[in-house]
């Protein structure tokens, strides 16, 4: 029997959030007539709190076994990033303890683990030593490290000077060919093309056979199912479900299927962001402007997107992107302004974004609506992963009586089709 290679008990970690007040520009008199109404009412006033404690985990327990590909998937807020930051020795823990044997290899997010000043060979032999390998060790996985990046032409540039994409190639080669007995690679990798994540599956599949161990947190279901051979699900930083990686996503699936019904937006506290502007409402107007509840594939539509914005001055450059998932939380669908050159500036107060789409091409279904907005495309405003859920029923978007068939595809296309005979060699477009 393999032996346990991290166990975790009763698990928690506490931050303290601080709460400064709002200040005002005043006058004399404001000054005067608050200091007045402060003596009259000290008795009456309860001071709020300057502080308050946030657990992202709490009473948190489990053991992964040596040899074992774990899937740790859950909501924005369920603790996933905290718990990977305390395994991989980034942070401490606040109650309980874990305990880990063998090495660790951590891939988190972008800038953990490489010093910026050196140069891509440089911080390969740091990670190395950071690993407890000797120089001997690392040569010999060097060249295989590099090809596997393909950044040799920038190898000896300072890894400041990298772009995101090679930043994070280089990052995963480093972590998963210097030989760790574990493997911890979070969604970081949504940064590297198609292609390149590909390719990290592949080689995370490799480390698992060799009988190494891989925590991987993913939004992508289908990649944790086919990756995985036992999936954690948290919630609100406690664990709800560790079972097999079907079982897990389904109830995952469920469980954000129900939020999305029964919480409105603005109540929402599983979201990202820096609280400046928040998304308030979201509603899905026909072609005469009337809301519906579901959808029809080949139907005009307009989703009108509600927000909030707390502060005083305009905000320019603002990105709005609305994101269609599939059953499997694989994104079939994305709308956003950028695309068509469309750009927008947030008043403050409440407002409304418009998006009108022809021919709604999605095929019968149901679609979790995923929100964000940004200022350009680094200072997130608002992300709400499971903003809406909505149903795609029935519809005629061929124009032929046949609707489109959720079982074969998702997304439904208009082709033109013609057949040659054998004395007919070209095709006229």
């Amino acid at each position: 029997m393999t032996h346990p290679v991290i166990v975790v008990e009763n698990l928690g970690k506490k931050y303290l959030i601080r709460h400064e007040q709002q200040k005002n520009y005043t006058t004399l008199r404001d000054t005067l007539t608050q200091g007045v109404q402060s003596l009259w009412n000290r008795k009456r006033v309860k001071q709020q709190p300057s502080k308050e404690e946030f657990w992202p985990l709490k009473d948190l327990s489990f053991e992964i076994k040596q040899g074992e590909c774990v899937g740790i998937i859950g909501r924005n807020g369920a603790g996933k990033s905290t718990l990977l930051k305390i395994l991989s020795r980034i942070t401490e823990p606040t109650t309980g303890r874990i305990r880990i044997k063998g090495r660790v290899a951590s891939l988190l997010e972008v800038g953990t683990g490489f010093h910026p000043e050196l140069t891509g060979r440089e911080n390969i032999y740091l990670n190395g030593a950071i690993l407890g390998m000797t120089k001997v060790e690392i040569k010999r996985k060097f060249d295989e490290i590099v090809a596997f990046a393909e950044v040799e032409k920038f190898l000896d540039t300072p890894v400041k000077h990298y772009s995101s994409g090679m930043y994070v190639r280089l990052a995963f080669a480093v972590a998963a060919h210097l030989e760790p007995e574990i493997l911890i690679v979070d969604e970081v990798l949504a940064v590297g093309d198609a292609q390149f994540q590909r390719k990290c599956l592949g080689k995370m599949e490799s480390v698992g056979k060799e009988g190494r161990t891989v925590l991987f947190v993913s939004h992508q279901m289908s990649a944790v199912e086919s990756l995985c051979n036992r999936a954690i699900l948290l919630q609100s930083g406690q664990l709800y479900l560790d079972s097999g990686p079907q079982a897990v996503i389904q109830s995952y699936l469920e469980s954000s299927h129900i939020i999305a019904h029964q919480v409105p937006l603005k109540k929402r506290t599983d979201r990202q962001g820096n609280n400046k502007v928040k998304f308030s409402s979201f509603r899905i107007l026909d072609e005469n402007g009337v809301e519906v509840t579901a959808l029809q594939s080949g139907k005009d539509y307009c989703f009108e997107v509600g927000y909030k914005n707390i502060l005083d001055n305009i905000l320019n450059n603002i990105t709005l992107s609305i994101d269609f998932h599939d059953e499997r939380n694989t994104r079939v669908m994305m709308l956003k302004n950028k695309f068509t050159n469309d750009l927008f500036h947030l008043t403050p107060g409440d407002g409304h974004f418009y998006c009108k789409i022809k021919d709604l091409p999605l095929a019968n279904g149901t679609y979790r609506i995923a929100l964000f907005l940004s200022i350009g495309d680094n200072e997130i405003l608002d992300y709400i992963e499971d903003a809406v859920s909505i149903d795609v029923d029935g519809g005629d978007f061929f124009g032929t009586g046949s609707p489109g068939l959720p079982s074969h595809c998702k997304i439904l296309v208009r082709a033109e089709w013609s057949k040659a005979s054998s004395s007919l060699s070209t095709v006229n477009y």
